[in-house]
């Protein structure tokens, strides 16, 4: 879990320089593409190349859509809003997963559930304050990653039932570069990165699947509920280096926030760890 809250600080603060020179799309097609290379190179060397299918083509493209369009967004997010709110928005991934796995995989929605939702989405309140004056482009963005994030998770679930993760990340780094290619190139020029961006195009696409890869680690040595609360730690550890790197401002709103939505989330794993 400390090697998760690494790799997605990392990659926060190396999209958020990035994103001086390339669009979200462009760095979403270079991260693909050095996706694309480990998972070939890691799944050759081990052997679980074999293990790649083809059959359920379609789950993978809605999956891979979702996740493309969440990370674009949180690509934007990380130029245009502070890290720390962005962060703590994320956080409510957990219970937009738990709120999309009725419809898509048949679970029933408890009345524990139902109040998780509704406090971390007072978490949400406390940290966005909406108001004309300050909902803004970046901080809606924040919020939509967060469904597009727990769509993916939901779907990754039906995936596991059928298909490695070698696979699942094969299918994930291959669409994207392609989803990438189109979107980037829609307007006839995609911007080829430099000595200063290919570096950090490095760290965003070795930082994105080691995070994943810390994280479904994690999950396989110890219950959720035990090893999430660790993930809080990612809220301020960014606020830290936002202010120190970013001259941002300190919000303690936004750590409180950020932790009512973590609290109400993490109550939730929990229960079903003891269960």
């Amino acid at each position: 879990m400390l090697g998760a809250v690494v790799s997605f600080t990392s990659m926060a603060l190396a999209g958020r320089a990035v994103s001086l020179s390339l669009d979200t799309f462009e760095i979403m097609t270079w991260r693909s593409v050095v996706g694309i290379v480990i998972v070939l190179t890691v799944a050759t060397a081990t052997g679980t190349i074999r293990q790649v299918r083809a059959e359920r083509l379609w789950l993978h493209g809605v999956r891979n859509l979702a996740h493309f369009t969440g990370q674009n967004l949180w690509f934007f997010a990380v130029a245009t809003i502070p890290l720390a709110q962005l962060f703590a928005l994320e956080f409510t991934t957990p219970i937009w997963a738990l709120l999309l796995a009725v419809p898509i995989l048949g679970e029933r929605i408890t009345t524990r559930a139902l109040v998780t939702a509704g406090v971390g989405f007072l978490g949400v309140l406390i940290v966005a304050r909406p108001s004309p004056e300050t909902l803004s482009p970046g901080l809606m963005a924040a919020a939509a990653c967060a469904v597009g994030f727990g769509l993916t998770a939901v779907l990754t679930r039906r995936l596991t039932r059928t298909d490695s993760i070698t696979s699942i990340l094969f299918w994930l780094t291959v669409m994207q570069a392609v989803f990438g290619v189109i979107c980037a190139g829609i307007d006839g020029d995609i911007a080829m990165p430099g000595r200063t961006e290919a570096p950090l195009l490095i760290v965003i696409g070795c930082a994105g699947l080691a995070a994943h890869f810390c994280l479904t680690s994690a999950l396989s040595l110890a219950p959720a509920g035990v090893i999430m609360p660790i993930d809080f730690l990612r809220l301020p550890l960014i606020t830290v280096l936002g202010m120190a790197i970013y001259a941002e401002p300190f919000d303690p709103l936004v750590l409180l926030g950020g932790a009512i939505i973590f609290a109400a989330t993490w109550s939730g794993l929990a229960r079903r760890t003891r269960a």
